[in-house]
């Protein structure tokens, strides 16, 4: 009977725990797990069963290991929202499956998917016909980000009786105040460019939170103070 006492405590102890963690870590962890928050919540997971469970587990050594294993991840949290590079090897990088209608069979193979596997997800977003996506990306949570082409696009007012350009998807070239040398070359475009767009505008890079460039041209900015966003 005093194990069966005990087990219900350390239960209810253990449930109180995780529910006071889990809003340490944040809503974003409802939403989507990295690669290792995904490994330290089977790892929380399983030392809060045996905790519970099992009455000759020390409750001190038990409640100091999960705690080790909160404040790793909070930590890891913090730095990624600080550098990207860490972000991207904690959380990794989103992968384009297609593109311009073409399905990039080498990104699936490095993302370990079936061709069956992107079909499903495509009819899950009601796109039974790879042809007519124009862009397609596997986000860092697993979910798949669908673009299609003009054609199979609902038609906007503004859109009627124009001849517009093709449509690509953004590219980001600046992220957290860095500029995103890559993106920028992949538009044809350079750093000093960039620069001078900016100097332009009187705008430092450092005010920048987030700008992305537009295929018709526009320039997106986000800065750090929320109450500025510019689009030129």
């Amino acid at each position: 009977m005093g194990d069966l006492i005990e087990v219900i405590l350390r239960s209810l102890f253990i449930l109180i725990g995780l529910f006071i963690i889990t809003k340490l870590l944040g809503k974003k962890q409802l939403s989507k797990l990295s690669y290792f928050e995904y490994i330290v919540g089977i790892i929380i997971g399983d030392i809060a069963g045996s905790l519970s469970m099992d009455v000759k587990v020390s409750v001190l050594h038990g409640v100091t290991s999960i705690m080790i294993w909160t404040i790793i991840s909070i930590f890891l949290s913090y730095i990624s929202l600080k550098n990207k590079k860490v972000r991207d090897f904690v959380e990794g990088k989103a992968r384009v499956f297609i593109k311009d209608g073409k399905i990039l069979e080498e990104n699936l193979k490095k993302e370990r998917f079936t061709t069956d596997e992107l079909l499903e997800m495509l009819r899950k977003k009601s796109v039974f016909s790879a042809n007519e996506v124009e862009f397609a990306l596997l986000e860092s949570d697993g979910e798949l980000s669908v673009l299609l082409k003009r054609d199979y696009r609902t038609v906007k007012p503004a859109e009627l009786w124009l001849h517009l350009p093709a449509d690509k998807e953004p590219k980001t070239v600046i992220m957290d105040g860095e500029i995103m040398n890559e993106a920028i070359t992949e538009v044809g475009h350079n750093e000093a460019w960039l620069r001078k767009m900016l100097s332009d505008k009187s705008v430092a890079i450092d005010e920048v939170f987030l700008a992305q460039l537009h295929s018709d041209g526009k320039l997106t900015l986000d800065y750090y103070d929320d109450g500025k966003l510019e689009v030129e």
